[in-house]
């Protein structure tokens, strides 16, 4: 049995989407505030039954309590409840609501036989909804209505009598304002078996839900959550350290391996040792205390009739186990050199920590040693199948053993006899996480990106979609391998970031994060992926770029090219210096195949900004554009390559000054009296000069803060700021809602 998907609906920001889940461990990436929190809440308050209490008004997606609000003054208008619809057709689109999708195999449907939505079900998939809806409407609307008007009559008396003023108001003065306090009383989750043949384009209408009276996951479902907040306690720290390695192995221990609790026959052996220490430490501490006892004795106490004074020993395993030095770690092959737990590192600790979890979730799950032994009621029946939620595993973890974590936890909860790769019990883990390092360690088709959406108007908010990357990692073919790679080879905070920059080579790559720094703060506060790909591979980034709906501005280079005839007479096509009305055209892959889809040279310098974006305005490009040079009469020159625009753009402040390899040649160029002649040596001097090295160059002999950004990166940059302070604007406008309410 597996978990095939979760439908999220009406859940803080998840309006509707779905989440495909693999078949063993699936990862929750994308930016900050993108929705994988509220999945991850949106699991743990409706499938965990000790957590239903936690929700709160606040889980309501935003825009919905508009609609909800609409329906409190709809009663409140209503003279008569008999003109009211009572029932809950104004309330199904509006409440939290969460689908389960089961994938069930045929041997396993006796655990569902109490769930099949009818008796000619065939197996496989079965849909399970939980929602979070009103118990009895007409209650609701009672409670609410008396509540309303009672405080409505006193503020009206007590500004009839100047008590307060104008504004004052007494709870409650909407129907959400109500339900803030009284939510629990009015609302709960309810379970129904959706048939998934009759669910049309898996639309889950309602009227296709059939009420289901039990817990549906109880037999089913182990659910464990390991949370972010660990809060693991420092060297100097004076709390209880139940969070703590020592505390959690003495409850494996207790729990699982407990001698005392229905010993075995393995058992008599340590049960007797037991025993020998106790007999032995109270010979011992009886015959310590013999002459503090005698001296009671002298004073009269105990008397004559009185018990004798005799002390009792007692060793328990479990206690011994609980002090803050029962964990040690030692060095070497010595165990003198050891210090406890609390003086390791606190990465290392909490890697422990974390997999002893584990270790406890999966053992508990499969019944091992003394846990449940005995226990033959229907309660003590495993589950088919264990669901582990790992809220963001990097929380105290350093990089190197977050990429060990994510590598072996799953290991580590089906390292089991009955475990395994048996399909009988299986296991689903689902990690949330903002680290890159875990994203690379991960199987890419295994993620699933959370992107924000942006509002359809203003009554909506932004809401969250995801993304199934193996969309875009599974498909086998060249792109995919070579985007896969490429991914691997970083450390993948592309699927982090708030926008991506896609720059041709590496003096771009040093040189651009100066430029956002000096000249685009609202940039340069936003959490920006840099990565250095090239004109002739960007274009493969396309589908995932798309997939992932990020704001992608790529710096490109032009790479003008020309026909010529070579020594032998034979016709071929190489690089030469960009010039207009000389037939050049592009040999960049991503203007000829992505955007604008142009090779000729002479439109692509010519082309307006509008032209250098994509239809759906989430991807620009920049490339060299003709720059005037002051100093040469306001001439034109079209650079070749970001290097040379740099220079060009900066003549004045490069022109004389002393440097070395690549710039020297550059500074140099500069020198000559014809401007054709200059970008001739320009394009002649990157046959053997080194870009990276020059982008060094200027950053150790110039001030950053005084050089021009070239004019086609500068557009780019501006267009990727404006596009992201659009998406910050793109809220629920609830100032005006609230005048239309109003009218």
């Amino acid at each position: 049995m597996k978990i095939s998907r979760f439908n999220i609906k009406n859940f803080r920001k998840l309006k509707n989407c779905s989440i495909e889940l693999s078949n063993d461990q699936t990862i929750f990436v994308g930016a900050n505030n993108s929705g994988k929190t509220s999945a991850m809440d949106a699991l743990l308050v409706f499938l965990k039954k000790d957590r239903r209490k936690k929700i709160t008004t606040n889980d309501f997606t935003l825009s919905n309590w508009i609609k909800i609000n609409n329906i409190g003054k709809d009663w409140i208008n209503c003279s008569d409840p008999r003109d009211l619809d009572l029932s809950d057709n104004h309330w199904l689109e509006l409440l939290p609501t969460v689908d389960v999708w089961l994938d069930v195999d045929e041997s396993e449907i006796h655990y569902v036989s109490n769930l099949i939505p009818r008796l000619t079900w065939e197996g496989r998939l079965l849909c399970i909804r939980l929602r979070f809806e009103p118990k009895d409407i007409e209650k609701l609307y009672k409670e609410f209505k008396d509540s309303f008007e009672n405080a409505k009559n006193t503020v009206t008396k007590a500004k009839e009598e100047g008590i307060i003023n104008e504004e004052f108001y007494l709870w409650p003065d909407s129907l959400k304002d109500f339900l803030d306090k009284e939510l629990h009383n009015h609302f709960e989750i309810k379970f129904y078996s959706l048939d998934p043949i009759k669910l049309a384009d898996e639309d889950s209408r309602d009227e296709l839900c059939s009420p289901i009276e039990i817990e549906p996951f109880e037999k089913l479902i182990k659910i464990n959550i390991v949370d972010a907040q660990r809060g693991l306690f420092d060297a100097n720290s004076s709390g209880s350290g139940e969070r703590s390695l020592s505390k959690h192995i003495s409850t494996y221990y207790d729990k699982h391996l407990n001698p005392s609790i229905s010993p075995s026959y393995e058992d008599i052996e340590a049960l007797s040792s037991i025993k020998d220490a106790n007999n032995k430490f109270e010979i011992n501490i009886n015959s310590s205390l013999k002459p503090a006892i005698m001296e009671l004795e002298k004073l009269g106490y105990p008397g004559l009739s009185d018990p004798k004074i005799s002390v009792k020993s007692d060793l328990n395993p479990i206690e011994n186990l609980e002090h803050e030095s029962a964990v040690q770690f030692y060095f070497g092959n010595d165990s003198f050199f050891c210090l406890p737990e609390k003086y390791n590192g606190l990465g290392y600790q909490n890697l422990l920590l974390i997999v002893l979890k584990l270790i406890c979730f999966r053992d508990r799950w499969m019944r091992k040693g003394k846990y449940g032994l005995g226990d033959c009621s229907d309660d003590n029946v495993i589950q088919p199948l264990h669901l582990v939620l790992i809220e963001e595993p990097e929380a105290h973890l350093h990089a190197q053993v977050q990429q060990v974590f994510i590598k072996k936890a799953y290991e580590v909860l089906r390292n089991h006899d009955l475990l395994g790769n048996s399909k009988k019990f299986s296991t689903q883990m689902i990690v949330s996480t903002h680290s890159s390092h875990i994203a690379h360690e991960a199987d890419f088709a295994n993620l699933r990106y959370f992107r924000k959406k942006p509002a359809s108007d203003e009554r909506e908010i932004p809401y969250a979609e995801v993304k199934n990357l193996s969309e875009v990692f599974g498909k086998g073919n060249k792109t995919s391998k070579f985007v896969t790679r490429y991914l691997q080879s970083t450390h993948c905070e592309l699927f982090f970031a708030d926008a991506l920059i896609i720059v041709e080579g590496a003096a771009e790559r040093i040189l651009l994060p100066q430029f956002i720094r000096q000249s685009y703060p609202k940039l340069d506060s936003r959490y920006i992926t840099i990565l250095e790909i090239g004109g002739a591979h960007a274009h493969r980034f396309k589908p995932l770029i798309e997939i992932l709906g990020i704001h992608t501005l790529i710096i490109t280079d032009i790479d003008s090219q020309n026909e010529y005839i070579d020594d032998k007479g034979d016709e071929k096509t190489g690089k030469v210096r960009p010039e207009r009305n000389k037939n050049c055209t592009t040999n960049n892959d991503t203007l000829k195949k992505w955007i604008p889809q142009i090779e000729g040279l002479d439109k692509l310098i010519d082309l307006g900004e509008e032209e250098k974006k994509s239809k759906n305005n989430l991807v620009r490009v920049a490339f060299q554009c003709p720059i005037e040079i002051s100093s040469f009469d306001n001439k034109e020159a079209i650079p070749y390559t970001f290097e040379d625009a740099l220079v060009l753009t900066n003549a004045e402040l490069f022109k004389g000054n002393k440097a070395t390899g690549l710039l020297k040649k550059l500074i140099l160029a500069l020198s000559e009296q014809d401007l054709d002649e200059v970008c001739e040596k320009m394009f002649s001097s990157f046959k053997d000069g080194v870009k990276a090295k020059m982008a060094l160059d200027v950053l150790y002999d110039f001030d950053i803060d005084y050089l021009n950004i070239p004019t086609y990166i500068g557009n780019g940059l501006k267009w990727l700021e404006y596009e992201l302070y659009q998406n910050d604007c793109d809220y629920l406008d609830t100032e005006k809602i609230s005048t239309e309410d109003k009218e």
